[in-house]
C-alpha cells in the first residue's frame, strides 16, 4: 500500500514468456504492490504456466486473442473488482523501468494527478534506449498533431505504462473504445475530455528483441487510428457532445 491506497499492477500480457518474471520480481522490489494481475491474451509460449508459479498474482486468460484493448479492459475491471484504489500498467516485456512505479503511484496517490504517464520522450532517451527512428519520427509527428487537436501539451500519447486512480478509471466509458492498439489514444483522449490533469514522469526504455512491437502495416493502422480519434473529440468539443466522449 501507499498512503493507505491498495496498489493493483496490470499486465496485459502476450507472448511473454521470457520477460514476465524479471518485470513480476523487480515491480514486487518496489515494496508498495498489493496485487498483480497478468491477463493472457491467448499467447503460444509459456506465460500463462509462468504467471500461475508467481506468488500475489492473479492470472486471468483469454480464450482466444481479443487484442490489446480488450486485454486492457479485462486488466482494469478485475483490478477494480479487487478493490484497487491505484492502478498501474505496465507491458511484461521489460521494456518499461518498475523502479517507476513508487513515483507514479505517489504522484496519483497525493491527489496531485488521476492519471500518470512514464514517458519515453521526456528526457530524450527514446533513441538512446533502441527506439527505431521511424517510430520515434511517427512519435513525434502524431503527438503533434493530437496535441494540436485535444488543445494539450503531452510528450507522447503511446506508453505502455500508465497509473490511474480508481475514481478517474471508474469515470472513463472503456468499454467504448476499440479493442485494438487505438484503445492507449482513445483513453488519454477520454481522460482529457473529462478535464483531468495527466501527469509525465521520464521513463528510461529499453528495445530488445524480447520486447513487444507490432510491425510496420499495424503502425500505420494505428497512427490512422490516433488522428481519427483526435478527430473525434475536436468534432464532439464542437458540436458539444458525442457517442465516443460522452458529456
Amino acid at each position: 500500500m501507499l498512503n493507505g491506497k491498495k496498489i493493483v499492477v496490470v499486465m496485459p500480457a502476450y507472448n511473454a514468456a521470457k520477460t514476465l518474471r524479471r518485470t513480476y520480481d523487480e515491480v514486487m522490489e518496489q515494496g508498495i504492490v498489493d496485487l498483480v494481475i497478468v491477463v493472457d491474451d491467448a499467447s503460444h509460449d509459456e506465460t500463462v504456466a509462468i504467471a500461475k508459479t508467481l506468488p500475489n498474482v492473479e492470472v486471468d486468460v483469454h480464450p482466444e486473442n481479443r487484442g490489446y484493448g480488450a486485454n486492457q479492459k479485462t486488466c482494469y475491471r478485475l483490478a477494480l473488482a479487487a478493490g484497487a484504489d491505484i492502478v498501474v500498467m505496465i507491458h511484461p516485456d521489460y521494456q518499461y523501468t518498475p523502479q517507476l512505479l513508487p513515483a507514479m503511484a505517489s504522484l496519483v496517490a497525493s491527489g496531485l494527478y488521476p492519471c500518470v504517464l512514464g514517458s519515453r520522450i521526456l528526457g530524450g532517451g527514446a533513441l538512446r534506449g533502441g527506439m527505431p527512428v521511424w517510430k520515434y519520427i511517427a512519435n513525434r509527428t502524431l503527438t503533434l498533431i493530437e496535441n494540436v487537436l485535444l488543445g494539450a501539451k503531452l510528450s507522447e500519447y503511446h506508453t505502455g505504462y500508465r497509473a490511474f486512480s480508481r475514481s478517474l478509471l471508474e469515470r472513463l466509458p472503456l468499454e467504448n473504445n476499440s479493442d485494438d492498439f487505438v484503445f492507449d489514444n482513445q483513453v488519454l483522449a477520454q481522460v482529457h475530455w473529462f478535464g483531468c490533469a495527466i501527469g509525465e514522469l521520464t521513463c528510461p526504455a529499453k528495445y530488445m528483441p524480447e520486447a513487444s512491437s507490432i510491425n510496420f502495416r499495424r503502425s500505420v493502422r494505428y497512427g490512422f487510428g490516433c488522428i481519427a480519434t483526435a478527430l473525434a473529440f475536436r468534432f464532439a468539443k464542437i458540436s458539444g457532445g458525442g457517442a465516443l466522449f460522452p458529456a
